[in-house]
């Protein structure tokens, strides 16, 4: 065989091996072995037994072809085979386009995952009845964040919490809410040309500006060439309630968070 012929096809041998195994890196990291969230897998058993349970049963095994227990799934041997399937249906069958927000498609591909080794009796579920009132009760949160138009604004408005945030993260948020927090929702502390200090939580930030709500609850437009000093400040005032909430009242707050959709 020419040299050149050679070369090309040691080449070819190459490429194609590199591209298997970022293909089965790429797989594996889709479903990692106890990578789904303890809190996505309650919220999405909790979906699962109101919107699948009428066609797929408690057992998960009630249509032919189909059993969530056995760990296999034929049409969906990836997460995101999974998401499209529960999200468009599948054409020819029984089998419904669902209009499950980010949380819920989170919960549902978790538990789903899990259907086989998931124990309900040994899970704390939640009540989002005892959930708000604990929220804005006992745990003081509605001192600081607002709901459905009730509430100040010194925390992060929490209305469509339960669309754009899954369980896991509420749960981590309550346990270490300096770890979870995203850096959108930190808090800064300027000090102006002229000595004035002002802090506050921000709400939009460009390269020349920085708007912001102070802790007077007094919204604030700053260019930042008038600024002295401008630091994001790491740490928060929300305390963490690993302590100071039973598993039960953080169940039952999980669940209340997860019910903000926002107004609809």
């Amino acid at each position: 065989m020419p040299k050149h012929l050679r070369l090309r096809l040691s080449n070819v041998v190459v490429v194609t091996l590199f591209l298997a195994v970022i293909s089965a890196a790429s797989a594996n990291a889709q479903t990692p072995p106890g990578g789904y969230p303890p809190a996505d897998i309650r919220y999405g058993a909790q979906i699962y037994s109101v919107q699948c349970t009428p066609c797929h049963g408690v057992s998960g095994n009630q249509i032919n072809g189909v059993d969530f227990g056995s760990g296999q799934l034929r049409r969906a041997p990836t997460d995101q085979d999974l998401r499209t399937i529960v999200t468009t249906g599948i054409a020819g069958t029984a089998m419904p386009p669902f209009k499950f927000d980010a949380s819920e498609l989170a919960g549902i591909i978790a538990y789903i995952r899990n259907f086989r080794d998931y124990d309900a009796k040994g899970i704390t579920l939640g009540d989002r009845a005892r959930g708000k009132v604990w929220f804005e009760g006992a745990g003081g949160c509605a001192n600081c964040h607002r709901v459905y138009g009730k509430g100040p604004r010194l925390a992060p408005d929490l209305s469509d919490v339960g669309s754009i945030r899954s369980a896991d993260y509420l749960q981590r948020t309550l346990l270490d809410p300096a770890g979870a927090m995203l850096p959108v929702n930190r808090s800064v502390h300027i000090v102006t040309r002229d000595g004035k200090a002002i802090n506050g939580r921000r709400l939009n930030e460009d390269t020349y500006s920085v708007q912001l709500i102070d802790d007077t609850e007094h919204l604030v437009s700053l260019y930042k060439a008038d600024l002295r000093e401008f630091t994001v400040v790491t740490t928060t005032t929300m305390p963490s309630y690993k302590d100071k909430a039973s598993a039960q009242e953080q169940a039952d707050v999980i669940a209340y968070l997860l019910s903000l959709k926002g107004l609809r």
